[in-house]
């Protein structure tokens, strides 16, 4: 998982855990949150246009608002493999890292437009751009090796097998 490549959808500035899962979709089956991830958003259409691996790009203070943890979740069920943005509301973050849903701090949503193809190299701190390569700063060690074992619960009993050996 150190390099992702995908298509992009250009979002602004703060976009909240409403626009991301909204609260109405909370009462509805865990296994059909994708179906609902960015259902808040007026006019993305995202449900009908999303496709598996596509990125998620947007200005500062992305997943702001409501601490719900079922967001990242939408995203990622919805095929979503990755989020930049200028900066990140800090549980969202969190909840995306430890479910397994890269974020990825860059400021890039001036510099694309939807359906620009786009690849990460998350270890490198490299972003491919059509017009270029773009530097940003490396994930660290840590937040790796927990993307890499698909989120913190399933590297925790990874490492838990481990030492019972």
């Amino acid at each position: 998982m150190d390099k992702i490549k995908g298509r992009v959808f250009v979002l602004g500035d703060d976009v909240d855990t409403d626009q991301i899962l909204p609260g109405y979709a909370m009462a509805e089956p865990f296994e059909q949150l994708g179906t609902y991830a960015m259902a808040g958003a007026p006019g993305l259409d995202f449900a009908k246009r999303v496709q598996k691996g596509d990125i998620l790009v947007a200005g500062r203070n992305f997943g702001c608002g409501s601490s719900r943890e079922q967001a990242p979740h939408a995203l990622k069920m919805a095929g979503v493999s990755l989020v930049v943005a200028k900066s990140f509301a800090r549980i969202f973050r969190r909840n995306a890292i430890n479910i397994g849903l890269p974020v990825y701090a860059a400021d890039l949503s001036d510099q694309l437009k939807d359906g620009d193809i786009i690849e990460a190299d998350l270890v490198l701190g490299e972003v491919r751009l059509p017009a270029g390569m773009v530097k940003a700063v490396p994930m660290s060690e840590n937040v790796l090796k927990t993307l890499e074992y698909g989120g913190l619960i399933p590297r925790i009993r990874a490492e838990l097998r481990k030492e019972k050996g």
